[in-house]
């Protein structure tokens, strides 16, 4: 038979067919393979000068994001809002907010980031809208309405108290008393915050439909904010009183009764119909939770933000609640992180983050941001980037941003705000001074400042008047001057995501870790059937020996990435924050 004949023509069409199922199978997991890079709207660049950052101006920088690597973008909410929680208030779905610019503004942004090979994912904000609704505006007139049961409204007590003793995570109680209903009704959050009722079918479909309006639009997927939290125990009942607070939060404010069930439906609903990206905010999850929600076979979300590492510096159960700090142990943290890998392993798939718009720098938090900040930016970058899952970037993390330190008076967090009067001058659970200490450690604030872009006046985010302070260190870290250096920590991140693109091991390899007891060394292998890796970081600011690792030495070493450059090998010890990840079989 002739070359290229009718069998050689159907031998090819049976490869493309292959080659299609192939490329169909890898566009199917696409979120695997990714990194995502959050932007929180009003602090990333503004472009038209009046000090708040805005859609036009994420559009500017597209070739930086390009340049970077990345793969997808998370908008921080960017619909309108009365902006009483920075934008977590939504009182319009279908519109965006006037500071950050308009629906067509939205749609050239995605249009655009597709045309640089970037996804968008956007903020859904379900679990509560802003008082200002239209749903709540006419919730709230009556009892027998249409809206009357899309959130959650409860008589108060025979003697006119709260329903519970549920409090809201922004201090103080959950509910609220509305004069005009003559009930109360839940919050969780701030009191322009009501909780919606997800027990009412109609409220779900609404949800949906709006999802769909988005992603007709060209959206990727969704960050789910405090997804874990939209079912609630329909008894509604208290917590057990533990000391004299009279308010708690805990295992009823999230993972109620059916909650996957609702999960399951959006995803039936909505979202198995795109190709699409999901990942869940669900504080209070475990890794078997987490199980629940992203086992492929059971069709809910892709993956799910964990908050136990985040805790590890917590006095968990203080009235004080967050701002009651302990000390730093990374044999916690790796405790915690190894748990998550391990029992996620092939049956769901890990968000690996150390910074967002709700926590602090790490390496203020937990490293340090003077001395070492370069190497140590790197290193916890090498740690995370080094893991299963799907990494997360944060605006200027790539940089090395770093906390900051200002007045009491001048932090714009209601979180804040309300802790500053419940804990510090109401009930005096706190000094002003340890308070403050905490507010500089693990304020939200400290991620929320302006990006820093250059060392102009303004730090090059706006021509205007800012609207919240600039770091005091955006002349000595900012976009150009790491731009500038070819050993910076933006192309350090840059590396790492290559390797995350090149390298199968790190998505599909197991993960074992390596000297659990250690106080300095968090290291670990990631090994698949052709190969294995080591990631080693001393996250300390100390020299410290090799010799545990000894074992691992091998005549093969293929160094990946290492944040100082004259490393040959596992040998020698390690500097102050000293990372690498190297292949050893």
């Amino acid at each position: 038979m002739k070359k290229g004949g009718p069998n050689r023509s159907a031998y090819k069409k049976a490869q493309i067919r292959h080659c299609e199922r192939r490329r169909h199978r890898k566009m199917k997991n696409w979120w695997k393979n990714s990194v995502v890079y959050q932007i929180y709207p009003r602090s990333f660049k503004d472009s038209n000068g009046d000090g708040f950052g805005d859609l036009q101006g994420i559009i500017e920088k597209l070739p930086y994001l390009q340049n970077l690597g990345i793969d997808v973008i998370w908008l921080s909410p960017v619909f309108d809002s009365p902006q009483d929680d920075n934008g977590y208030d939504i009182s319009d779905y279908r519109k965006i907010y006037a500071g950050f610019g308009s629906n067509e503004d939205m749609d050239e942004l995605i249009g655009k980031a597709h045309e640089h090979g970037i996804k968008i994912i956007l903020d859904l904000v379900v679990n509560h809208t802003s008082d200002e609704h239209a749903w709540f505006v006419e919730s709230r007139k009556s009892k027998d309405n249409k809206y009357s049961d899309y959130y959650i409204w409860k008589d108060p007590k025979a003697d006119g108290s709260e329903p519970n003793n549920w409090g809201s995570s922004f201090c103080g109680s959950a509910w609220e008393y509305d004069e005009e209903r003559g009930q109360y009704y839940l919050h969780f959050y701030s009191r322009k915050q009501p909780d919606l009722n997800w027990e009412n079918e109609t409220v779900r479909k609404e949800i949906y439909d709006l999802m769909k309006f988005w992603m007709d639009k060209g959206a990727d997927g969704w960050r789910m904010d405090v997804i874990a939290s939209i079912s609630k125990d329909q008894s509604f009942p208290d917590y057990p009183k533990t000391d004299d607070r009279k308010y708690y939060t805990g295992k009823y404010h999230s993972n109620g009764p059916r909650l996957h069930e609702f999960i399951h439906e959006m995803n039936q609903e909505v979202l198995s119909k795109y190709d699409c990206m999901t990942v869940g905010e669900a504080p209070g999850s475990t890794p078997e939770v987490a199980r629940l929600f992203t086992d492929p076979t059971r069709e809910e979300l892709n993956m799910i933000f964990t908050f136990e590492h985040m805790n590890i510096d917590r006095i968990l159960g203080s009235v004080n609640r967050k701002w009651a700090l302990k000390p730093f142990d990374l044999r916690e943290l790796k405790r915690v992180m190894t748990d998550w890998q391990n029992k996620l392993y092939g049956k769901g798939w890990n968000a690996l983050y150390f910074e967002n718009h709700d926590q602090p720098r790490v390496i203020s938090r937990w490293g340090n941001d003077t001395t070492y900040r370069e190497e140590c930016a790197k290193a916890y970058a090498t740690v995370l980037h080094g893991m299963q899952g799907t990494p997360y970037v944060y605006q200027g993390e790539e940089i090395g941003m770093t906390n900051v330190q200002f007045p009491l008076d001048e932090y714009e967090d209601i979180e804040v705000r309300n802790a500053y009067q419940d804990l510090v001058i109401k009930n005096k659970t706190i000094s002003e001074d340890d308070f403050r200490k905490a507010v500089w450690n693990k304020s939200r604030d400290n991620a929320r400042v302006p990006m820093q872009w250059d060392d102009s006046e303004n730090a090059g985010f706006t021509t205007g008047r800012p609207w919240f302070r600039i770091s005091d260190r955006y002349q000595e870290i900012n976009v150009k001057k790491a731009l500038e250096k070819n050993d910076s920590v933006f192309y350090y991140y840059k590396d790492l995501i290559r390797l995350r693109h090149e390298e199968e091991l790190l998505t599909e390899g197991n993960y074992q870790l390596l000297l659990p007891e250690d106080e300095k060394i968090f290291a670990y292998l990631r090994t698949s059937d052709k190969e294995q890796w080591i990631v080693v970081a001393n996250l300390s600011e100390d020299t410290v020996s090799t010799e545990s690792l000894a074992g691992y030495v091998s005549d093969k070493a293929d160094i990946k990435i290492v944040n100082y450059k004259d490393r040959t090998g596992i040998k020698e010890d390690l500097r102050p924050y000293e990372a690498f990840m190297m292949r050893i079989r």
